[in-house]
């Protein structure tokens, strides 16, 4: 907290209003099926009219949904869902670079766009899965072609 909003708190003459807590700026991405033109242009006027949206973009082909502003993430996907009928959550796929196993079972999804596979690191049960152990880390660097300290047996 700022001085100047330490000094006007102190001046604040308004004791019995509780404030509002403030929206983050922020992005939220997320998934909602769309097949034509008319439905992306359903899921965009759902948004637009929000309250804190600053920007909406919408990417038909990945079926994504981003809205750029002071938003809180749970209430857009659920007025999105409320508006167009259509199933919406939180976009759960990350780029594929960011994961460590990306063909481990739960991560790899065939439905994904290009390029992104889902995060596991949100739903725990998969990031058990997805996670390798320091055991079979050092099994597989035991007989690695890049650990100059490997077996020679091969």
């Amino acid at each position: 907290m700022g001085v100047l909003d330490h000094v006007s708190d102190l001046f604040d003459c308004s004791h019995g209003h509780s404030k509002k807590k403030r929206k983050q700026f922020q992005t939220v991405e997320i998934k909602v099926k769309m097949d034509c033109e008319g439905c992306e242009r359903k899921v965009r006027r759902a948004v637009e009219g929000m309250k804190g949206v600053t920007q909406v973009d919408v990417e038909p082909k990945h079926h994504k949904l981003t809205v750029i502003g002071y938003v809180d993430p749970a209430k857009v996907v659920a007025r999105v869902a409320h508006r167009t009928g259509k199933k919406a959550e939180l976009w759960p796929y990350v780029p594929y670079d960011v994961v460590a196993h990306p063909y481990a079972p739960g991560v790899y999804d065939k439905k994904a766009p290009p390029g992104y596979v889902r995060n596991a690191y949100e739903d725990h049960q998969i990031s058990q899965l997805a996670r390798a152990s320091s055991t079979e880390v050092r099994y597989t660097t035991a007989f690695s072609d890049e650990n100059p300290a490997a077996c020679s047996i091969m």
